[in-house]
């Protein structure tokens, strides 16, 4: 039986214990008062934020790409809680 690949939610491939790994690691960091208040921070100018009608193609790309990154935060912290619950 071949190998299951293991795509992490970062869509890159790595053994299912690394990509654990790395969202225990990222749950640490945040899961301090400090951590949290930092992410509070990021979510407010990215996933929060609201762009009107004249915001230019080049600034919307530059503003979803952050929101992906702290949108992959907040799923890498998810995803240690279910992995710690398993």
């Amino acid at each position: 039986m071949p190998n299951k690949v293991n795509i992490g939610l970062d869509g890159i491939q790595r053994g299912s214990e690394k990509d654990v790994q790395i969202s225990q690691n990222i749950s640490e960091i945040f899961n301090t008062s400090t951590g949290k208040e930092v992410l509070r921070y990021l979510r407010s100018i990215t996933i929060e934020m609201v762009n009107g009608p004249n915001v230019t193609t080049e600034e919307l790309r530059h503003i979803e790409g952050q929101r992906y990154i702290v949108g992959l935060i907040e799923q890498r912290i998810a995803h240690s809680h279910r992995s710690k619950n398993k």
